[in-house]
């Protein structure tokens, strides 16, 4: 079996996150597991683990704003594998998570042994998708790859701009002039095509599976 050192579980539920480091942690010998339950939490372990192989993403973990954190990552650390977990498994959801860059779809009421067949197979450089769906269903292409061509910063004050908060709170929280804030906000408006803020977070949440679960 290949051997893999270090996998991430960001998922918001203590006991999912539990069980899933339990079976990974008996299956992959010498294994790193380490937990986020937030996208904050999230971001301070890929820095921290740079070196870490496999991210197992619930897309609804608070503040992912669905495929966004998965678009980001794949764009900003395109060697780390990912699989998305959800309790969401229509077609839709699953195609666009392929077309975002996962290297695999795992729904959350799989039985265990096809979850550590996702991870094996995706450990060993292949995709695992759930049998009998549809991968070609319609989805964003296009504003999926103008939201990979945002810098961390302004893909994280776009985030901001979807929580609501004004140039001068984004300022603050970043430590930049406000001028600064609305430069990289014209950044953002040219790159996804829109005009206003607004716009912004609309075009953002056409990449938000429909249903949160």
């Amino acid at each position: 079996m290949q051997r893999i050192d270090k996998i991430i579980i960001a998922d918001d539920h203590p006991l999912f996150r539990q069980a899933l480091t339990s079976v990974l942690g008996a299956r992959f010998e010498g294994v790193s597991l380490f937990e986020a339950d937030s996208i904050d939490e999230l971001d301070k372990l890929l820095d921290t683990h740079p070196d870490a192989e496999l991210l197992l993403l619930d897309l609804n973990i608070p503040n992912a704003h669905g495929f966004n954190t998965l678009i980001r990552i794949r764009s900003q650390r395109p060697e780390l594998a990912v699989i998305v977990i959800s309790g969401q498994e229509d077609n839709q959801t699953i195609a666009q998570s392929m077309r975002c860059g996962a290297a695999g779809f795992v729904p959350k009421s799989q039985p265990v042994a096809l979850m550590l067949e996702a991870v094996e197979a995706v450990v060993m450089g292949q995709q695992w998708w759930p049998k009998d769906v549809d991968l070609s269903g319609d989805g964003d292409d296009d504003m999926a790859r103008r939201i990979a061509s945002l810098s961390p910063r302004q893909h994280r004050i776009l985030l901001m701009f979807a929580d609501g908060l004004l140039n001068k709170q984004i300022a603050n929280e970043l430590g930049l002039s406000e001028a600064t804030i609305k430069a990289h906000a014209s950044a953002i408006f040219l790159k996804l095509g829109v005009r206003t803020r607004t716009q912004a977070v609309i075009a953002m949440k056409q990449l938000q599976p429909s249903v949160a679960i």
